[in-house]
């Protein structure tokens, strides 16, 4: 590599430092597997910290390929659970379980946010718990785990992680009022009234719906569905994620 594209020392070994700071063994004894430091040190690393030293590596990528192990995952093994459900119940119970919640759920069972590296102003605003932060680094780490060791691993890792959600997942959870929970938000904070735009796709017969959920005029979530009340649902649950993450942002108006 040359010297132009080599990261600073500096910014190395700050990130080496950070990493060192924290005893990840028990992280990894919750997960069930080893990871290689520096695939670890990668899944880690959010992009705060990254941008923050010189633009180092971020785990976006291995959230990238996390999120698609955990999708297959847990849609084969709701196909497996629930032979009778239609692909109507089964989808909303898929998106339920891997959702910003539930993937946070899973990183607060395993104090991942104890292990995240962020970037100062991330530390300063609570980034440990926020659950979009939480969500991606566990997609993060299960990216990890499969690329180290395969899918075999990564959905053992998965199903014993997310055995709990798994098994009572109920089609009950896609009846829950985000639209409604959303509203009680905005109206706490005192901004305006959400709004949604929606839209089909494909044949009359087989539509699919992709739904965004708007917040003084800007897209705060977007959702997929089999209809437009699903999608709608899903896109007011994603900007409900984004205020409790961005509360102080959205009230003064810099969102």
């Amino acid at each position: 590599m040359s010297r132009s594209r080599r990261q600073p020392a500096n910014a190395e070994q700050a990130w080496e430092d950070a990493y060192g700071a924290v005893d990840h063994a028990p992280l990894l004894e919750k997960l069930g597997v080893n990871i290689e430091r520096d695939n670890l040190k990668l899944a880690l690393t959010h992009r705060s910290f990254a941008n923050e030293h010189n633009q180092l590596p971020n785990n976006e990528r291995l959230e990238f390929v996390g999120d698609a192990i955990l999708g297959l995952t847990v849609a084969t093994k709701l196909f497996e659970l629930y032979p009778s459900r239609p692909e109507s119940d089964l989808s909303p119970m898929r998106a339920a379980i891997v959702s910003r919640y539930g993937l946070s759920d899973i990183a607060r069972e395993i104090n991942l946010g104890q292990h995240v590296l962020i970037g100062k102003g991330e530390e300063l605003t609570g980034g440990r718990d926020k659950e979009s932060i939480l969500a991606d680094t566990t997609e993060a780490v299960l990216g990890a785990i499969y690329l180290e060791h395969g899918f075999a691993t990564a959905r053992d890792v998965i199903l014993r992680l997310f055995d709990e959600k798994l098994r009572h997942a109920t089609v009950s959870k896609k009846n829950k009022d985000w639209k409604t929970a959303l509203q009680v938000r905005v109206a706490e904070l005192k901004l305006p009234v959400a709004e949604y735009r929606s839209e089909a796709t494909g044949p009359d017969h087989e539509q699919t719906f992709h739904a965004e959920t708007l917040i003084n005029g800007v897209v705060r979530g977007k959702g997929v569905g089999p209809n437009k009340k699903l999608a709608e649902q899903e896109a007011a649950q994603q900007a409900l994620v984004y205020l409790r993450d961005h509360a102080t942002e959205a009230t003064l108006g810099h969102a």
